[in-house]
């Protein structure tokens, strides 16, 4: 394997690693998906700028951010729960 292939998979390997790792900031459904989408954009750019093409990897990487940021956000427990259980995500107590 030559230096180039070695150094395109450590800077592949290094920018999928830092997009899963901050990947779908946010609190709520709407800030998860735009700040995922513009997340995935950077690292697809980035990523694109390694492999050759910059558009296409800044549109993959925002469509695959947006999708993950949005399916991660959390369900929140119904207004009158008053103990909501994290595990099994039900309530536990109701007034």
């Amino acid at each position: 394997m030559s230096v180039k292939a070695t150094l395109r998979i450590g800077a592949l390997s290094a920018a999928l690693a830092a997009a899963m790792a901050i990947s779908a900031c946010g609190t709520t459904g709407t800030e998860r998906t735009v700040s995922g989408g513009l997340i995935g954009a950077g690292v697809g750019t980035a990523i694109g700028s390694v492999t050759g093409s910059n558009v296409t990897g800044a549109v993959i990487g925002g469509v695959g951010g947006a999708t993950v940021g949005a399916l991660s956000t959390p369900r929140l427990p119904p207004a009158r729960c008053v103990r909501w259980s994290s595990v099994t995500g039900q309530c536990l107590e109701a007034y």
